[in-house]
């Protein structure tokens, strides 16, 4: 058990039966009434994130999250298929489970996956991705003065919006957690 005033950003705990990390942390006193302590957190298995507020002398439990290097191999017929890249085991996760991360995930990609307790929480992709364009609307000349962009699909299957002077073919760099066109690679 850990005191709430120790909670920092990015560590994780458990309260209720859920797991919890803290995005924001802040210790609040005023005059005469006792410290509160206000954290904005997010439920590793729903993803929703939530703000609570802690008396000062309250306890929670710490959760020890692990994580994993490995990597992803296929797609099992709904279920995607991972191997550890050092012990060389094999784990299934839905594919329900990670609908934004198939985007970016290809054969052979390296990932980290958290774990708790061997339950699968899980999949975090590198920041930015390289990705070649397989199909990419002609360039139109005209509205060029602010910046003009066109869709393009990268070979995931997944829509971008790239750059007039991008070109089918070409190798992009794509940031995993929006999803937008970061530069040329």
């Amino acid at each position: 058990m850990i005191n709430v005033g120790d909670l920092r950003p990015g560590m994780t705990f458990q309260l209720d039966g859920n797991l919890f990390v803290v995005l924001e942390y802040s210790h609040n006193k005023t005059a005469r009434a006792a410290a509160n302590i206000r954290v904005k957190m997010k439920n590793m298995r729903t993803g929703t994130t939530t703000e609570t507020t802690f008396g000062n002398s309250e306890k929670v439990a710490r959760a020890h999250i692990e994580k994993r290097k490995m990597q992803y191999l296929y797609d099992n017929g709904g279920m995607l298929v991972f191997m550890d890249t050092e012990t060389y085991d094999q784990i299934e996760i839905s594919s329900e489970n990670l609908t934004w991360e198939m985007n970016f995930m290809k054969e052979s990609d390296e990932v980290e996956i958290t774990q708790f307790e061997g339950e699968v929480l899980g999949v975090a992709l590198p920041v930015n991705v390289p990705f070649k364009i397989i199909e990419a609307e002609p360039a139109v000349k005209g509205d060029t003065a602010t910046g003009a962009t066109k869709n393009a699909v990268i070979e995931t299957g997944f829509s971008i919006r790239v750059p007039l002077f991008i070109s089918e073919g070409e190798t992009v760099i794509v940031n995993t957690t929006d999803g937008k066109y970061v530069g040329r690679a």
